[in-house]
């Protein structure tokens, strides 16, 4: 029987990024959207990006079989004492959307030098398995926030971010490197792992019983 990961998300860019990260796992990744409940509303009311991402597994885990994903990013500038963080996606309000989040940061950050813009993407998955067991994975990546928006691929903050050791934005790098490098991509990297783990410990188990 083919194995499953079901992914909490709605966002196209997310799910497609995903599945190109995870493509070579013998499981089928697929969407909450492909599976037929693109009703499923969760409130992001916890204090850490783990405790979001874990909420919102649980969530979906509860109407699914198989194993489920769910993932919590936030960008933390030093500047702003971690802002907007768990507040990334909402940081202009519930009614907000990107250009207004990026709106909101870059007047919050007026007049701030480039050496006091630094900042960390960080994104935290929570996979919840097939017999229930939580396991969490995390990834960053250090980078500055520029002072204008540049670049026309990626997605939310991405025009803004300036990676480390690239100096150009992730929305200038385009997919395939931000695939690579991207909070999102090690921790898919680490997740990746884990699912390895959890195929091989599954295999093993189905041999000793024969």
């Amino acid at each position: 029987m083919e194995r499953k990961l079901i992914l909490s998300t709605g966002n196209k860019n997310k799910v497609e990024e995903i599945k190109d990260i995870l493509k070579d796992l013998p499981i089928k990744v697929l969407s909450k959207d492909e599976v037929g409940i693109n009703n499923l509303h969760v409130v992001e009311d916890g204090s850490t990006l783990e405790e979001n991402a874990i909420k919102k597994a649980k969530a979906l885990k509860d109407k699914v079989d198989g194993m489920v994903m769910a993932d919590d990013t936030g960008l933390f500038v030093d500047y702003l004492n971690g802002e907007p963080g768990i507040n990334s996606a909402r940081y202009s309000g519930e009614e907000g959307n990107d250009e207004k989040n990026i709106e909101k940061l870059l007047g919050k950050l007026e007049g701030v030098p480039m050496e006091k813009r630094r900042a960390t993407f960080k994104t935290v998955i929570a996979l919840i398995t097939e017999d229930n067991r939580t396991i969490t994975v995390q990834g960053e990546c250090k980078g500055y926030i520029g002072f204008e928006k540049k670049g026309q691929s990626g997605f939310g903050y991405d025009p803004l971010f300036i990676v480390e050791g690239y100096g150009r934005t992730f929305a200038e790098l385009g997919e395939e490197i931000k695939n690579k490098i991207s909070h999102r991509a090690k921790a898919l990297e680490n997740l990746r792992k884990e699912i390895v783990n959890i195929l091989e410990d599954d295999g093993n188990e189905d041999t000793s019983h024969k």
